[in-house]
C-alpha cells in the first residue's frame, strides 16, 4: 500500500469513528482489485469498510450507508471512487 493510500485510509477511519462511534471497524483498500478501471486511472481509490455502530439500530440498510456517505461525501469522487459498505448493529453481529 503506498502513503497515498495509508492517508486516505486513516482520513476515512477518523470520519467514520467520529460520526459513528463504532463499536468495531475495518477499513480495506480494494483498489488492486480494480487497476486499469476508469476510476482507478483517476487516481481516486476503492475501498471497503465494515462497520457495527449502536447508530444503526432500527435503521435500514439504505439509511445506515446514508451516515457513512454522509462522513466521507467530500472525499467523492477525488479520492474514493467506489465504497463497499457492510453496517451493522451490535446485536446482528
Amino acid at each position: 500500500m503506498n502513503d497515498r493510500a495509508e492517508q486516505r485510509i486513516a482520513e476515512i477511519d477518523q470520519r467514520l469513528r467520529a460520526a459513528l462511534a463504532p463499536e468495531s471497524l475495518e477499513i480495506e483498500d480494494d483498489s488492486h482489485l480494480h487497476a486499469g478501471h476508469a476510476g482507478a486511472r483517476g487516481g481516486a481509490g476503492h475501498y471497503g469498510v465494515t462497520v457495527v455502530s449502536d447508530k444503526f439500530q432500527g435503521l435500514t440498510t439504505v439509511e445506515r450507508h446514508r451516515l457513512v456517505y454522509d462522513a466521507v461525501r467530500d472525499m467523492m469522487p477525488a479520492e474514493i471512487h467506489a465504497l463497499r459498505i457492510s453496517a451493522y448493529a451490535p446485536d446482528e453481529i
